[in-house]
């Protein structure tokens, strides 16, 4: 069977599971970007053409800058004393694994089915139905698939939708997963109304100056390794009080250890409310950041994936910088 006989089947499979369900609990990943949140709404606009009911949510606190997309306002935060009632039709959005929906879980009832829409190569197949592509740059992507497969026209709502979750996940058409079909599809949706100039500039240029004064401070940090292959810097949670950032403003900091010329893998060690930490890496393509990523317990993409580490900033930034020095030797 061909990849996309085989894809073409997962999507008619999803469609089905829709077609065959009346209400549905949508869920992304937690602290949700671009992408997720696209898709999360993007799903909601199906469902409502389709006349099927819709409740949306996610673990964590959403990036306001996307306010602007439909059904925005929809997506609650899951708190377990809210969310009391249990679901048994569950659509799984751009979660590179069960573990990404966080606590939202805990409503899933008993028997409940999951449809697994995701593009993340590490992504296990953890649905009843699955439909997983990645080679798509996004997981709107997919989701412009299935709504040409249903044969519901895109409205202004949902092109703009697509179009953020496309813009997000390729760095403004700039990224390696910008293929043939990204600008294809960015193309229809232009012809839909979407402004692409406007989005270009909200989502790529504007930043709060939370933001600048949270980029000054890592940027005062930013080391390299010896042969200045790697590049690194951190943000902790006294910074974040210091410039009043919010976690969103965090978002492409990563960028600015990697795109400094020769440098082949940039980190950004970030730690949370909770003392935790977390680790976002980006690869210029010579090591593979999702190796480097799922031997700490997490995954994602080639040039760009994440985990959560143990320890001080110290020592965790130790730890990942010495994995990512063998994996560009090998």
């Amino acid at each position: 069977m061909t990849a996309h006989k085989e894809y073409m089947e997962q999507l008619e499979q999803a469609l089905a599971f829709i077609l065959e369900g009346d209400s549905f609990l949508v869920v992304s990943h937690v602290q949700p970007d671009g992408d997720a949140i696209s898709s999360t709404v993007a799903v909601s606009w199906l469902l409502k053409q389709l006349g099927k009911a819709s409740v949306l949510v996610n673990e964590s606190e959403l990036p306001s800058r996307l306010n602007y997309l439909y059904d925005f306002d929809r997506i609650e935060r899951y708190s377990e004393d809210k969310f009391q009632e249990s679901f048994d039709r569950i659509i799984a959005v751009d979660c590179a694994d069960f573990h990404r929906i966080g606590e939202v879980s805990r409503s899933f009832g008993v028997n409940s089915q999951l449809l697994n829409i995701d593009h993340h190569p590490t992504n296990n197949g953890f649905g009843a139905v699955n439909v997983i592509r990645p080679d798509a740059a996004a997981t709107v992507e997919i989701l412009f698939d299935l709504i040409e497969l249903a044969k519901q026209p895109l409205d202004l709502d949902c092109a703009t939708a697509i179009y953020t979750g496309l813009i997000t996940d390729t760095g403004g058409f700039r990224y390696s997963n910008t293929s043939p079909r990204v600008m294809e599809i960015a193309s229809k949706l232009l012809a839909v109304g979407v402004s692409g100039y406007w989005l270009a500039d909200w989502l790529l240029e504007k930043m709060t100056i939370g933001k600048l004064k949270l980029l000054q401070l890592a940027l005062n940090r930013l080391t390299f390794s010896d042969n200045l292959e790697i590049g690194w810097l951190y943000i902790d949670q006294q910074d974040m009080k210091n410039t009043g950032a919010v976690s969103e403003d965090i978002e492409g900091i990563v960028n600015y250890a990697l795109n400094v010329d020769g440098v082949e893998v940039g980190i950004l060690i970030k730690e949370s409310k909770d003392g935790s930490l977390k680790a976002s890496l980006r690869s210029a393509g010579k090591a593979n950041v999702a190796q480097v990523a799922q031997q700490f317990g997490g995954g994602g993409h080639t040039r760009a994936a994440g985990c959560k580490l143990d320890g001080t900033i110290e020592e965790a930034t130790a730890q990942l910088v010495e994995a990512v020095r063998k994996a560009l030797v090998m």
